[in-house]
Formats: structure tokens, C-alpha cells, sequence
């Protein structure tokens, strides 16, 4: 279900080509070996065709978060998804530093993913404070660190839409 302008849009989009997108991991735990949802999210980005423009795996203390985000956003890319972090326990902090640093929120994002999640996980799913935003001209999206979640917001809102949020930064 598609208005004529979201199509026009989407149609727009396509032309656009490729885009580069950075993944970060925030785990506490995990390693570049036992990282599934950064290794399942790379296969995504180049399966749809995109190039993977950097990869972070760091822990969840604010400023490898913060420093993980300055060094993914900027002209050379359009997209970056965090997966990790935004739980409510005291180690969840991805969330509150890029809550700090979006310039542009990105409201829906975050009531889709946790409205499908629901539909998985039931109440649980308003634990979660799955994010979006723009941050000096790139898409930040930032999901739960479960493979669950992650592979729910990458298909069904992150990779319909992904073209057409990479277009709607060069208007």
C-alpha cells in the first residue's frame, strides 16, 4: 500500500544507486566472530545491493557510542544502524546519547518497530527504545541487540524504505 507521491518517491530513489552504510554493534559480550547481528546485517546491506561503509564493534559506554557515531555520519555516508542498547538497564545507554545527538527525529521508526515487536514478543515490546533519526545528513537507526529484533527491523522497515531514506537526504 503506497501513495502516488511515496511511489514517485521511491521510484526517484532507485535511480540514486548504491548506498553506504555503517554498521555498529554495541555489545558488551560479543566479538567479531560471535557478532550475528553485525555479520547478518552486512550480508543484508550488500545482498540489497548497498555497500557496507564501515563496521564498529564496541561497548556500551557513551563515549565509544558517541565516538562510534561521529566516525560513521558525514558526507560519504547515508545510512548507519546501530543494533544494541537500548534496552532500560543500567548498561543500556546507546539510546540516551543518540537521543542527545539526532537533529531530526525520526518518531515512526521507533513506534513501527515496537508495534511489530509486539506482535513477537507482546508488552515486552515497550521496553525497547529502538530509535531513528538524521545526524549531519545521515540516517542513524539504532535497533535491540537481539537477532530477533534486529532481523525484524532490518526487514520490515529498514530494508522497503532504505533507498528512499537515502534519497530523501539529497532534497
Amino acid at each position: 500500500m503506497s501513495s502516488k507521491s511515496t511511489s514517485s518517491h521511491k521510484s526517484q530513489a532507485a535511480e540514486l544507486g548504491p548506498l553506504a552504510v555503517a554498521v555498529v554493534t554495541v555489545s558488551d559480550s560479543r566479538t567479531p566472530e560471535t557478532d550475528i547481528n553485525g555479520n547478518y546485517l552486512r550480508t543484508r546491506i550488500e545482498e540489497a545491493g548497498h555497500r557496507v561503509a564501515g563496521y564498529h564493534l564496541i561497548q556500551d559506554e557513551p563515549d565509544q557510542v558517541e565516538a562510534a557515531l561521529e566516525a560513521s555520519t558525514g558526507d560519504d555516508v547515508q545510512i548507519v544502524i546501530f543494533n544494541g542498547g537500548t534496552g532500560i538497564s543500567k548498561r543500556d545507554r546507546t539510546f540516551d546519547v543518540l537521543n542527545r545527538k539526532l537533529e531530526k527525529p525520526l518518531t515512526g521508526f521507533g513506534e513501527l518497530f515496537r508495534m511489530l515487536s509486539y506482535e513477537q514478543v507482546g508488552a515486552a515490546s515497550m521496553l525497547s527504545r529502538a530509535t531513528a533519526g538524521v545526524y549531519r545528513n545521515t540516517v542513524v537507526i539504532s535497533t535491540p541487540g537481539s537477532p530477533a529484533a534486529v532481523e525484524l527491523a532490518w526487514e520490515k522497515l529498514i530494508a522497503p524504505e532504505i533507498a528512499h531514506l537515502g534519497w530523501e537526504l539529497t532534497r
